[in-house]
Order: structure tokens, then sequence, then C-alpha cells
């Protein structure tokens, strides 16, 4: 392995960065405080006295004597005041007191940051083709996905405390699903679902014993298929759970933004937008996408519209324009979202009786309050998203090229590929030392284990995943709010 070089220079500049600019210059706060968004204040007590006609005893509380004792009894208002709330945007002083903000801000300035060190780092390798040189952009995508399951993780366990209502049920009963889904799915013929699956596993089988071999051990492999198809499985239920309120919570700021949308571009963009998983999803059957390109009916003569490899290629392409197109709309998003503060209003006022002040305040403020975590639900599974496809480009050796064909290996030359640097590696070795000689092999031998072909498959099927997690969860969400729902 080479020096780093550039790759160094441009990662201790972003550290840089990260550390000195974001604290000040951060694109995560500036998100919610360029003025776009618009918040509801809670009105204070004075203000719902007057509103209630109490202007002449300004008390909180009255008192009443109970057997000798006093009372206090907590002020209420009729549930049909005439009561209007005050917008007003969102000013980096509001943003103190937003639960989740700090893991939000650091969560997307940490993105972007990986982000620009990825497209440098392709440029780089685009320019100058290094072959000794460490792709230092996977370390970054990978602690970004680190970040994300991190957050997610934290945001699930949230709901785990809260003793009241069925978000623990949610939870365990979605996990369970995907977990029984994910087993359907791994046993499902790639003639339908094109992942690369068996064959990435078959080449990683095949690399460890050989390598184990080399090492003076007998090995019928490291895991058995039924072994590392259950482990996936297990992982697909974690990851389903963790996307589950995500993409419940999509559903409602999905038909919120459609309500406020007034023109028709911003409407299908919103559709667009809400099928985007399920695009991504379609993208790996074979039957209706890759099959039909490649193979379309035109008659006698079957000529493919493009070569596997562009083919490839466009799926990548496809997958970043929509995670961008989703970024995009969150603006929208959100602001549905704050909106559910009057729209929490206007439905109080279409019910008898009295409610207490204090709780009419809490259900005003507690919606600005969890604005963070609503951001972190909407934009985390995007970021997750992204960089699982940029580390299934990276270390999948696909390629960005569409209109030029692209130095693509298909998997017979990926193993043909690697047989050929094992002998020549061989042949060197035999003019070194011993010990230089045995490391070189062992570098080699791992390198013929954790293939491209592995990660290809193992990436190709994550990345299909978390866009099936999302669609199926946004799915039952959009059911759930618009049937199931009293309005």
């Amino acid at each position: 392995m080479g020096v780093i070089g550039v790759q160094l220079v441009v990662t201790m500049v972003m550290a840089s960065i990260i550390q000195k600019i974001t604290p000040h210059y951060s694109f995560a706060r500036w998100l919610l405080c360029n003025g776009s968004l618009q918040w509801y204040q809670h009105p204070t007590e004075e203000q719902l006295q007057v509103l209630a006609g109490k202007q002449q005893k300004a008390k909180s509380k009255r008192e009443r004597k109970y057997n000798g004792h006093i009372e206090s009894k907590p002020l209420t208002v009729p549930k049909d005041i005439n009561l209007h709330l005050e917008a007003k945007s969102i000013t980096e002083m509001d943003t103190r007191v937003l639960h989740y903000f700090p893991e939000y801000q650091w969560l997307v300035d940490f993105t972007v940051c990986a982000t620009v060190v990825y497209v440098i780092t392709e440029a780089y390798y685009s320019l100058t083709h290094p072959h000794n040189e460490m792709n230092i952009s996977i370390v970054w995508s990978l602690l970004v996905l680190t970040f994300v399951f991190k957050v997610l993780f934290s945001l699930t366990t949230h709901y785990f405390k809260v003793e009241e209502g069925g978000e623990r049920s949610v939870c365990i009963t979605f996990g369970c699903f995907f977990f029984v889904k994910a087993m359907a799915i791994l046993i499902v013929t790639e003639n339908y679902l094109e992942f690369g699956l068996e064959t990435g596993f078959a080449n990683f089988s095949g690399g460890a014993m050989q390598f184990l071999e080399k090492q003076g051990l007998q090995s019928q492999g490291p895991v058995s298929k039924l072994t590392f198809k259950m482990s996936l499985a297990i992982l697909c239920g974690f990851i389903g759970a963790l996307l589950t309120f995500p993409g419940l919570r999509l559903a409602q700021m999905h038909l919120d933004a459609l309500n406020l949308a007034k023109e028709k571009l911003t409407q299908t963009l919103l559709h667009v937008n809400f099928l985007s998983p399920l695009i991504m999803v379609l993208l790996w059957v074979k039957p209706i996408t890759k099959d039909y390109i490649m193979n379309p009916p035109l008659g006698k003569e079957s000529i493919p519209l493009m070569s596997e490899s562009t083919y490839d290629s466009l799926r990548l392409w496809i997958i970043i324009a929509l995670c961008v197109l989703r970024l995009a709309l969150i603006r929208q998003h959100l602001q549905a979202y704050l909106n559910l503060a009057q729209k929490s209003i206007e439905q109080m006022k279409k019910e008898a009786g009295r409610i207490g002040t204090k709780d009419l305040q809490k259900m005003v403020a507690r919606v600005f309050y969890y604005l963070c975590v609503i951001a972190l639900q909407y934009v985390a599974p995007v970021i997750m998203l992204l960089h699982t496809t940029l580390l299934l480009k990276t270390l999948g050796h696909h390629s960005w090229g569409l209109l030029s064909e692209p130095s693509y290996m298909s998997p017979k030359e990926i193993t043909e590929a690697s047989n050929s640097v094992k002998s020549s590696t061989l042949v060197a070795n035999e003019s070194k030392k011993l010990t230089v000689a045995q490391i070189t092999m062992a570098l080699d031998g791992l390198q013929n284990v954790f293939t491209p072909l592995l990660f290809r498959g193992f990436l190709s099927f994550l990345t299909w995943w978390i866009a099936a997690c999302l669609f199926s969860t946004s799915l039952f969400g959009l059911f759930y709010h618009q049937y199931l729902t009293i309005a």
C-alpha cells in the first residue's frame, strides 16, 4: 500500500473544517434558520385569560376549600376558544432548545464533508488512476453509516422508554415482520432479484478456504450459507425496526405537504419523492427492468439498449438523483410538520369541553421542540441510502460512465484477475525476503477473500433492503393516516 498523499491532505483539510468552521457556519443550521421555516409560539396564560374573558381576575389558579384543606385548581379555558397562533421564523437562538439538535447538526455537517471528500477522491482517481493507494473515502462513508445507525438506534430506544402508548410494540412488530420478510427474500432465486449474493458468497467462501489452507489450517469455510443468510436476515430485521417510525412519519408529512403545495410541479415532485424507494426497489427486479432493457421485445432480433455495465452505472445515478430530490424537498416536509401545531388547535376547536392552559401550551410547544427529531428521521435514511450507494460503486468496482464503455469487470473477469494477481505475487515473492513474502501473501490472500464480488452482492442487497423498508413503512403510514385515523 503506497503513501496516501493527496487524499491525506484532503482528509486533514476536511477535519480542520469540521473542527474550526462548522461551529460558526453550519449547513445543518442553515437548513433550519434561513428564514423559510415558520414555527408557532404557544400562547401565554395571560393571553389565554384574555381570550377566555377572565381578564378582570388575572389569577392562574383558583382556590377552594375541601374538608378544611385548600386545593389549587389549574386554570382551564374552553376548547372552542378563538385562538390564533403567532408564527415566526426560526433563529439560531431558537435551535438551542430543540431536542437532538447537536446530533442533527453533527450528522448533517459530517455527511456534507464526507460527500465532498468522496467527490474529490473520485476526481483524483479518474485523473491519476493510482493503483497502490488506499481509497480513503471508503473510511469516511463507513463513518457516516456508523453515525446514522447510532442516531437511529438512539431515536428507537427513546420510543422503547415510553411506558404509555404502543411505540414499543410497533417497533417490535415491524422488526419481526421485516425479519420474516428478509428470510423470504433471501430464498428467491437471482433470476428475479439480481443482487449477486450467491456469487459473492461463493467467491468469499472459496477465497477464505484457500487463505486458510495457505496458513496451514483445514477448514470448510468461515461460515455456512445458512448461517450467512440467517445473520443477514437478523440485520435486516434490525434495520427495519430502525426505519419504522421514519417511514410512518414520512407518510404523514407527505400528506400534509401535498395539502400545502399549490403548484402542480411541486405536487408532482412530492409524489415522485414518495415513490422513490419503490423506484429503487424495481431497479433490482430483473424481469421488470434489467431483462427488459438488456433484451427488449423488438421483433425477432433483440438488440440491447445498453450494456450490463452501463445499466449498473445508470442504476447508481438514478439512486443518487432520487436521494438529491428527497433532500431538496426537506423544507416542504418540515414546514408541513411545523404546521401540526396550528392543525391541532383547529382540531381542538371542534371539540366540546375545556382544556388546561398548561396542556394547551404543551400541545403547541412540543411540535417545535421535536423538530430536529423529525429532521433526523427524514434525512438519516436518505444519508444511509446515499453512502451505501457510494460504497457500492467504490467497493464493487463499478463505474460512473454512461456514454463511453466503462472500465468494468464482470464476475468471471474479477475471479480470473484475482487468480492472476495471486500467481504473479508468488513469483515476485521468490526474490524477496521470507518475512516480506509472507506479509505480501497474507495481504493478497485477504484481498482474494474480500473481493469486489462480495461487496457488490452485499451492498446491492443492503441498498435494496433500505429502500424496501422505507417504502413498506411509508406505505403503511399512508394507509393508516388516510383510512384508519379518525378526522
